[in-house]
């Protein structure tokens, strides 16, 4: 049976070169970064190397980027520590409604620590006002925290123009980047960011592995303690092989034919999927949408049963973000665009990576509308 892997919002496949890259490191070069022999220093070198290249990636200095285990843990160091470590500033966060749960999650726990978090509502596309961040800002905001391309409709914010009114107010802007990051353009300086969320699984590298770009002179310090790694801003020992392969898929992800043949396929399985009667798209149309994101709304049908139904084809789709799949709970992001509970369920996410060809789009676009029209024959909506 065919295979066609449609879920790389979720995690996508390493690329061949990055797991080249990887594998000295592994067998050969296995040494611990802090330790002063050569062996150490080959490490070392390789992950400073590594820092460099994520660096002028997104316009930063080397020594603004943080090495993680991931995007969860970086929004998590990244609003934890800034909300603590500026208590004498205020207690006051914005984020918004269609955050990735590392982000939501730790807001509410923040809420129970005696922060105040204020929640920005964004229109049907996916957009935060840029009005809206404004008026939300009181004396006592510290720090807004917005996503750049959403993980579940692929809308991208303009962080430039959020940016520059978090500047404006002398508060701190983070957003997280992990889905946006070689999709889209991301310059620290161009866009007013002080600090960013990276990680590698979304963009053909490694799982386990991401990173925190942190402005020099923002007031933030470890959460994480232990043997003072990362200039004592993250202790932990390196993870070289995956650094290395992070680096890896980042140089092969910045070439601009890969964004070109994704976007290629976004808009004809957009074309060809809304030829299907009454069905939607969720999130907008054209270059403000992640290249690599579709997601649809079916009329009179659940999303998981469509999703069942693509996997006896070979096909692999999502109901929504992988980090909440194993909840029943529809989809906040989809409500926050005015998705009802039961128009929330009746959509799946389409996502692609750079290995997805035209002839699996083609395979997509035959099996899904007899799909759809055996569920609704079936469907009691």
């Amino acid at each position: 049976m065919k295979q066609v892997y449609l879920d790389n919002a979720a995690t996508t496949r390493v690329a061949p070169e990055v797991l080249k890259a990887m594998k000295p490191y592994f067998t050969d070069k296995y040494g611990n970064a802090s330790s002063s022999h050569s062996k150490g220093k080959q490490a070392k070198q390789a992950l400073e190397k590594a820092r460099t290249t994520i660096a002028d990636s997104i316009g930063a200095k080397p020594n603004e980027i943080v090495f993680t285990s991931g995007g969860t843990e970086a929004n998590n160091f990244a609003i934890k520590s800034v909300a603590f470590n500026n208590k004498n500033k205020g207690n006051h966060i914005i984020t918004t409604r269609i955050e990735h749960d590392s982000v939501l999650n730790t807001c509410k726990w923040l809420e129970t620590k005696g922060f105040k978090v204020t929640y920005l509502g964004v229109d049907k596309k996916g957009f935060v006002n840029p009005k809206d961040l404004e008026k939300a800002i009181t004396k006592k905001t510290i720090l807004a925290s917005i996503i750049h391309g959403n993980n579940e409709i692929g809308t991208i914010q303009d962080l430039k123009k959020l940016g520059a009114i978090c500047k404006k107010h002398n508060l701190y802007f983070h957003t997280d980047a992990c889905q946006s990051y070689t999709k889209t353009s991301l310059n620290v300086n161009k866009q007013n960011l002080d600090l960013v969320t990276l990680n590698a699984h979304k963009i053909h590298g490694p799982k386990g592995v991401g990173a925190l770009y942190i402005r020099k002179g923002v007031n933030i310090k470890a959460w994480q303690h232990g043997g003072g790694h990362e200039k004592n801003m993250r202790s932990g020992t390196e993870n070289i092989h995956g650094i290395v392969g992070f680096a890896k898929a980042a140089r092969l992800g910045m070439k601009k034919k890969h964004m070109k043949h994704m976007t290629r396929l976004r808009e004809k399985l957009i074309s060809g999927v809304l030829k299907i009667p009454d069905v939607e798209l969720n999130g907008p149309r054209g270059n403000k949408r992640l290249c690599n994101n579709t997601n649809f709304y079916f009329k009179r049908i659940e999303g998981e049963a469509i999703g069942g139904y693509l996997d006896l084809k070979g096909i692999a789709s999502s109901t929504g973000s992988a980090c909440a799949a194993h909840t029943l709970e529809p989809s906040h992001v989809l409500q926050a665009i005015g998705r009802s509970k039961a128009e929330a369920n009746g959509s799946i996410r389409l996502s692609l990576g750079r290995y997805n060809t035209e002839e699996e789009i083609d395979y997509v676009l035959k099996m899904l509308p007899g799909i759809v029209k055996k569920l609704r024959i079936m469907s009691p909506l």
